[in-house]
């Protein structure tokens, strides 16, 4: 039996696409969704001011597919780490009148197999506390892809995460932030609200452009320690966390710059982005990872 058959009710899911300048990769994630077993109801691209064909490229596709639709921002903005987000909103306004069960953000350039939603919506069903779930992210090494290693499987990857419904809009949905990391306050968010959050290691999604810092190595890692201070990191995780990867060449100066914006954010004593119970939540996760590494 496929897993079609097998599902007695085809769960409704909707997709949001916030591109910028995606024409190199973009066509591979409207394949990759095209393709799929299990079809959105709609999947709303967002045109964020793209100068390139992406827009020419989307509408191909939208001509032949009609759950696929374009939405382009026009108006001019400060391109900041909250520009993605307020994209994101924009096409999630789009979708909320309709009935769907599931809400994706997927990133423009990314693929997987076909039947990489029929599979993963089919582990939402078989688990009703799952709030947040995705692929594993893989990217290419050596004309090889393999998982990034960053992957955890309690932390799911922006790039493919998917929400219940009822999940997304109890967490009030992505955060604009300073320093970015929407999607970790929003897993944090997921787990702090009693959802479960996973990804699952087979269901392996591409990932076409790996990460990079915008303005180079230094000036990432100093807004990473930025972004740390700004969530409430626990101060003894933080410089665990750095010291552990001040012995991974060749980022060991990365690391002293992270760990010194964190201090200095500390010390001048920067305004936090999220609310104090939130701090509290990854807190006490965090500490609770940390008894859990010197158990093993």
């Amino acid at each position: 039996m496929s897993i079609s058959n097998a599902l007695e009710d085809k769960p409704r899911y909707v997709l949001v696409t916030a591109a910028y300048n995606e024409e190199k990769d973009i066509e591979k994630t409207l394949h990759s969704v095209v393709s799929q077993s299990l079809l959105p109801l709609k999947w709303v691209v967002v045109s964020d001011g793209s100068t390139d064909s992406t827009d020419e490229i989307v509408r191909r596709y939208a001509n032949n597919h009609d759950f696929i639709h374009l939405h382009r921002i026009v108006e001019r903005h400060v391109r900041n780490f909250g520009a993605q987000v307020a994209a994101i909103k924009a096409g999630y306004e789009i979708l909320r009148p309709l009935e769907f069960d599931y809400f994706a953000n997927l990133d423009a350039d990314i693929s997987f197999e076909p039947e990489y939603y029929e599979k993963l919506l089919k582990k939402f069903q078989d688990d009703p506390q799952l709030g947040l779930g995705g692929g594993l992210i893989c990217e290419e090494k050596a004309g090889v892809f393999r998982s990034r290693p960053s992957n955890r499987e309690t932390s799911v990857a922006h790039a493919v995460q998917l929400f219940r419904r009822h999940c997304y809009e109890m967490i009030g949905g992505y955060q604009q932030l300073p320093y970015g990391g929407p999607d970790w306050v929003a897993e944090v968010s997921v787990r702090q609200k009693g959802w479960n959050v996973r990804t699952f290691k087979d269901l392996p999604v591409h990932h076409h452009r790996p990460t990079g810092s915008v303005g180079g190595m230094y000036r990432g890692c100093y807004r990473l320690g930025l972004l740390d201070y700004s969530v409430g990191c626990h101060p003894v995780f933080e410089v665990g966390r750095c010291m552990r990867r001040i012995g991974q060449k060749p980022v060991i100066t990365g690391a002293l710059v992270r760990l010194w914006s964190f201090i200095w954010a500390s010390v001048s004593r920067h305004s936090r982005s999220v609310p104090d119970d939130f701090v509290r939540y990854l807190r006490s996760e965090q500490l609770q990872r940390m008894r859990f590494r010197k158990k093993t």
